[in-house]
């Protein structure tokens, strides 16, 4: 649903100020009779409580966490917005926040700095959240199109463990593959993280082999490509000192790195193989 109304946000605010030491009842009452809360009507006092059922605001009444704050963050993470994946190009410094972002600030007396700190840490959360779905969603489509399409074992080694550096085996005495598994629903952006223990073991590893899987927003594959360890290296960030190292970084991948289908996996595929996997295939 889209951010609520700013009256609504303002008796959200005031049923979680009073519900801690109050009943539902007496709250209720409170704000139907007294002339304080007035300025709200019942109706929209009833479509707060409503919405803060909807989105399990009532579970912790006893959050340290201040009541404006949580409420502009659970209608910002709950509204669907169509900039909330985007939010860190998209939204860069308060000067850029949304309309909607902006009202709901207003209306819970949040200043545009704080609401701003407030939107990164949403999106910090749903974009947590959304990469290891979708990660989990490319690894498994990208096993099972393997697997359809090549007599070797293909292994889903992230499944029990994070610490090979890789998500896929393909085991193959004279071919072995070893695939980090990079997945994303967005069209036109492909943007992955890449920790340094999967940089090091890329390093080390002749058999290593990013492939980025471009996923329908039903989770099924639409595309996949590889994306060249010398392109990987050439943009990750370099120690510079003892006393720094960095540990993940974000990387946008520009479209000529990326080559359609994996290369690699081109003497394990079964004869008359077509589709996503062909080395310099189309995809779409």
């Amino acid at each position: 649903m889209p951010v609520p109304p700013s009256p609504v946000l303002r008796a959200a605010v005031r049923w979680l100020e009073r519900l801690p030491v109050s009943s539902t009842a007496r709250c209720r009452a409170l704000f139907t009779n007294h002339a304080d809360f007035s300025d709200l009507t019942p109706t929209q006092y009833e479509a707060a409580y409503s919405w803060l059922i909807e989105n399990s605001l009532l579970e912790d009444l006893h959050s340290s966490a201040a009541v404006s704050e949580r409420v502009f963050r659970t209608a910002l993470a709950s509204s669907g917005a169509p900039w909330l994946p985007d939010a860190d190009v998209l939204v860069r410094s308060p000067e850029e926040l949304p309309e909607d972002a902006l009202r709901a600030a207003e209306a819970l007396g949040i200043p545009e700095s704080e609401a701003y700190e407030q939107v990164s840490a949403v999106w910090g959360k749903v974009n947590t959240e959304a990469r290891a779905l979708i990660g989990s969603a490319g690894e498994l489509a990208l096993v099972n199109l393997i697997a359809e399409v090549t007599e070797a074992r293909v292994e889903h080694v992230a499944a029990y463990s994070d610490g090979f550096g890789y998500d896929i085996a393909v085991h193959a005495q004279r071919h072995p593959l070893h695939v980090e598994a990079k997945s994303t629903v967005r069209r036109g952006r492909i943007t992955f993280y890449l920790s340094r223990h999967e940089y090091e073991t890329m390093r080390r590893d002749p058999a290593w082999q990013l492939v980025a899987v471009q996923l329908t927003q039903d989770l099924d594959i639409a595309a996949v490509a590889s994306v060249a360890a010398e392109w990987i290296s050439a943009q990750v960030p370099q120690d510079r000192g003892s006393f720094g190292r960095w540990e993940a970084c974000r990387l946008d991948v520009s479209p000529d790195a990326l080559v359609p289908g994996i290369p690699r996996l081109a003497p394990l595929l079964n004869a008359g193989t077509t589709g996503l996997l062909l080395p310099g295939a189309q995809n779409g």
